[in-house]
């Protein structure tokens, strides 16, 4: 065949952004914000827990390091994305684009995981309260922090060290805002089957996180109504509507990509759907875990008294 008049691949280019001449300046700006509004966001609620000792139990802990997650998270795409927007160059190399799929979906796993863990704590809160101190340990609540982290980041470690080995040729388009498994491996001049079995498992293990995160929450639901003080339950449900919203917003966008089951979408409603799990979810969480809870918004108003003291001070 002409696989020997194919070019060997050294760089991607990303496809799915305006040209500068077409207004990308136009989406250059609101995403500043958005990006800055997350970091910033989810570093005031990240020390508000740390520092404030009436945050130090099993929720505000899983919720700080979801925050700190968070950040990388965003890290890991958006930054790029703003090069992209301002670069008439949307380049990036395969090294680039492999620590970019490494690291944008090893901590992806980790906020799944750790999703799941909370959806479990908020579970033993409220149906088994009486024992929650004794089994929510501050050793276990490390343990299982820690555990979402470095599961997350070691069960895609060998699809990414598998197609780091593959050979690109020809075609060196990504038909998206930033390297993702599926649009990369279309680009590979090679059988990729096995590593498609592997994406069956990832779906498999999305599916079951979801189905956890949803049992754990009906059964609080169910036990929720059952609580005879009108206030009782408005407090359980306030306490639970910003981890189950946050559960809606992250595993049902990220269902809609990676849960298709070969499903082709047009290319602007693929790139809505990339922008919606990658910014739009993570500009929601701050927003979420602060403003709809009275004891953040104390401890980061706390926080943000201190600075600016000791920045008078000084």
């Amino acid at each position: 065949m002409e696989s020997g008049n194919l070019s060997a691949v050294t760089e991607f280019i990303f496809t799915g952004f305006p040209q500068i001449q077409n207004g990308s300046l136009l989406y250059f700006f609101p995403l500043l914000f958005i990006y800055t509004f997350i970091v910033i966001g989810n570093l005031l609620i990240f020390f508000a827990v740390r520092l404030d000792t009436h945050l130090h139990n099993p929720m505000y802990n899983f919720i700080s390091i979801f925050s700190f997650l968070e950040i990388w998270y965003t890290t890991s795409t958006i930054p790029k994305m703003l090069f992209n927007l301002i670069s008439e160059n949307k380049t990036i190399s395969i090294t680039g684009c492999l620590l970019q799929m490494y690291f944008f979906h090893s901590l992806g796993n980790s906020e799944g995981i750790l999703l799941v863990t909370m959806a479990i704590d908020r579970y033993v809160a409220i149906c088994n309260p009486l024992r929650y101190q004794m089994i929510m340990t501050p050793r276990l609540c490390a343990q299982l922090s820690a555990g979402s982290c470095i599961f997350g980041f070691l069960i895609l470690l060998p699809e990414i060290i598998i197609i780091s080995t593959l050979p690109f040729c020809g075609t060196n388009q990504i038909q998206q805002i930033f390297c993702d498994l599926v649009p990369v491996l279309s680009l590979a001049c090679t059988d990729t089957s096995i590593i498609l079995i592997e994406d069956v498992i990832h779906a498999v293990a999305i599916i079951i996180s979801m189905l956890i995160i949803a049992l754990s929450y009906i059964r609080i639901v169910t036990v929720i109504l059952r609580i005879p003080s009108g206030e009782g339950r408005q407090k359980a449900f306030f306490t639970c509507a910003g981890h189950f919203t946050i559960f809606l917003i992250f595993f049902g966008s990220v269902s809609l990509m990676y849960l298709r089951f070969n499903v082709i979408y047009p290319p602007v409603l693929d790139t809505a759907i990339a922008l919606m799990f990658t910014v739009l979810a993570p500009f929601f969480s701050p927003i979420i875990y602060s403003l709809r809870n009275k004891d953040m918004k104390n401890a980061i108003k706390t926080l943000c008294f201190q600075k600016a003291l000791n920045t008078s001070r000084c």
